[in-house]
């Protein structure tokens, strides 16, 4: 693998790992069909709570469960968007200018170019353009990415794109996850 390559797998991962750090008892997010009831079962009250999430998806994506808990979302077999659940964090929404300081500190060895930053009362959305900084001196290959929080009620989603994804794909991930909802009960 070639080092600038290795160190964008790196920094991605590294962004991920920061976004999703402590996520317990995640729910299971839900395209427009109709909600599965999920449980946390690492955070369960004494009486479960059971929530259906609705996650908006553009055609042709998936919703899977890692091992790890987190939700990825992509066309099969390529997940494109990382969702972590922060259960009763609501209130830690991050602004943008939080999330470009935290991607500054996550990502001092690349070069970082903010192509959009917004935010409201409850979501936060920054795209990034970042490229590895060479040992010559020269710079890597570009690459787009996403990080944002939604607040639904109570919970915090962190969201993240993968690396390898492309320009169009951070563009929908990030209106995935400004429309993150909690499904309402039938």
């Amino acid at each position: 693998m070639r080092p600038a390559v290795r160190q964008h797998v790196r920094a991605a991962l590294v962004a991920l790992a920061v976004l999703a750090t402590g996520c317990g008892g995640c729910k299971e997010p839900q395209q427009e069909a109709p909600p599965v009831e999920a449980e946390a079962p690492e955070a369960r009250p004494a009486t479960p709570r059971r929530v259906g999430v609705k996650v908006p998806m553009p055609t042709g994506w998936t919703a899977q469960v890692a091992q790890d808990g987190s939700f990825q979302f992509g066309p099969s077999g390529h997940p494109v968007l990382r969702v972590d659940v922060r259960t009763g964090q609501g209130e830690a929404l991050p602004s943008p200018e939080a999330l470009v300081e935290l991607m500054g500190k996550s990502f001092q060895g690349f070069e970082r170019a903010v192509e959009q930053q917004e935010g409201g009362s409850d979501f936060s959305l920054v795209r990034v353009s970042l490229s590895s900084k060479l040992s010559d001196g020269g710079m890597g290959t570009q690459y787009p990415a996403l990080f944002g929080a939604r607040r639904v009620e109570d919970d915090l989603f962190l969201c993240a794109t993968f690396p390898g994804v492309t320009a169009d794909e951070v563009q929908l991930a990030a209106e995935a996850c400004r429309g993150i909802e909690f499904q309402q009960p039938r």
